[in-house]
């Protein structure tokens, strides 16, 4: 198992990746949703605002990771999104959604990043450190449809204390949907 942050050229791989994983577990719909979604993250978001790790076995896309910038113009942390994550519905419960996410934050962490927060199962992504946070410690850039479901983590050595002022996410997911 190999880790990469190179997507370009892999990019209808990864989208193929999402679409599948996200049919399989969630239904057609949402597989049709989260593949555009990647997609149009993709092509949309500038190459500075964007990082996505993939797991390859023998050179197949296994795994992907999709992180975007969170904009908090107030505060002077840097913050990135996760959001959508996949692993191949054959390759499920392998480990290998732990270890990519792992391999993930320990790069956003060599290049600076302070924060990094996610949208989903809190007992899922507790496995890799995010904790639970209220709207108040990190406004979302959407309401939060379920909000048991917003977790952060500190990449840093300082604490997780509340980020200043309204989120500006990437172009891609400020939409309801998603939310």
């Amino acid at each position: 198992m190999n880790f990469s942050s190179e997507y370009m050229g892999h990019d209808e791989e990864i989208i193929d990746l999402f679409t599948s994983a996200f049919t399989a577990s969630e239904g057609e719909a949402e597989g049709r949703l989260i593949g555009a979604l990647v997609r149009n993250l993709f092509a949309t978001t500038p190459e500075k605002d964007l990082c996505v790790f993939t797991a390859l076995d023998e050179g197949t896309v296994v795994g992907g990771i999709v992180f975007s910038r969170l904009s908090y113009p107030q505060d002077d942390r840097e913050v990135f999104l996760l959001a959508p994550v996949a692993v191949a519905t054959a390759r499920q419960r392998e480990g290998i959604g732990q270890k990519l996410l792992t391999h993930g934050l320990n790069e956003l962490r060599k290049h600076c990043v302070d924060v990094a927060i996610t949208y989903g199962d809190p007992g899922y992504y507790s496995k890799v450190g995010f904790v639970p946070i209220t709207e108040k410690e990190a406004r979302p850039p959407r309401t939060l449809s379920h909000p048991h479901g917003w977790l952060a983590q500190s990449l840093t050595d300082r604490p997780l204390d509340p980020l200043k002022g309204p989120s500006h996410c990437a172009k891609a997911l400020d939409h309801p949907d998603y939310w």
